[in-house]
């Protein structure tokens, strides 16, 4: 078994710790070694377990999740936070505490795993650059099979079932779900900016502030702009800058 992110899972709702456990037990990449109800004991569980990362519920009585994320960094090995909450207004003063993510109930499946890949990229070493394969892309449209080369897609998008796939010369529509071509694609330069975009980074032009902590993208050599969901906005600017 090759390396694993060890995982402290923080939630004074029970179901809310269970459901995401379930989630989280479905990557090979992470093992679960713990969970608590409060931030008191996740100060404790932290210091016994010495997780790499936490999954840290905001609102909780006494000591809420900012407060033990603030007394987590105080640590002598600090884990990474991943704020997961119900509340999508304490995002801005959340990533003070140098959050990797901001993850809203109740829980999407394809953010979880930009997340987890995140989260390989820092503790695990996992680089795109050095994973990255030279094969194509196989997919089926009209009855006929074609092999794209990922490099040359510059974004997938996803309405009413159907998966469209924007490259520099050519236009597919596929039934293939997003999520499928996230996890094929998760070696290369892509990154989802919204739950019905995947854009690969090296075509991104210009991010335009939009309304409520949102962006508008710009592709180079597109007309159209695209929705950056505020969820993936810090994410996506960690990614871009130097």
């Amino acid at each position: 078994m090759g390396k694993v992110m060890r995982i402290l899972v923080v939630d004074d709702e029970r179901y809310s710790r269970e459901e995401l456990i379930h989630l989280l037990n479905g990557y090979p990449s992470i093992q679960v070694v713990g969970e608590a109800d409060s931030g008191e004991q996740a100060i404790i569980k932290a210091v016994k377990l010495q997780p790499d990362a936490v999954f840290l519920d905001i609102e909780m009585p006494r000591l809420n999740g900012l407060e033990t994320a603030k007394s987590l960094m105080e640590l002598k090995k600090v884990p990474k936070i991943v704020f997961a909450t119900a509340y999508p207004q304490f995002g801005a003063e959340a990533f003070r505490y140098q959050a990797v993510d901001y993850l809203l109930k109740p829980f999407d499946e394809d953010q979880l795993s930009e997340t987890v890949h995140r989260l390989n990229n820092l503790l695990l070493g996992v680089s795109f650059e050095k994973t990255a394969s030279s094969g194509k892309l196989a997919i089926e449209e009209d009855g006929e099979i074609y092999y794209l080369d990922p490099n040359e897609i510059i974004y997938l998008s996803r309405e009413e079932k159907v998966t469209k796939i924007v490259t520099t010369d050519k236009e597919y529509e596929v039934k293939t779900s997003l999520k499928d071509f996230e996890a094929k694609l998760h070696h290369y330069h892509f990154f989802r900016i919204h739950k019905s975009y995947l854009v690969h980074l090296d075509y991104v032009k210009r991010l335009t502030p939009w309304f409520n902590g949102a962006y508008q993208l710009e592709i180079t050599g597109r007309n159209e702009l695209l929705s950056v969901s505020r969820n993936y906005a810090k994410a996506l600017r960690a990614r871009l800058e130097i």
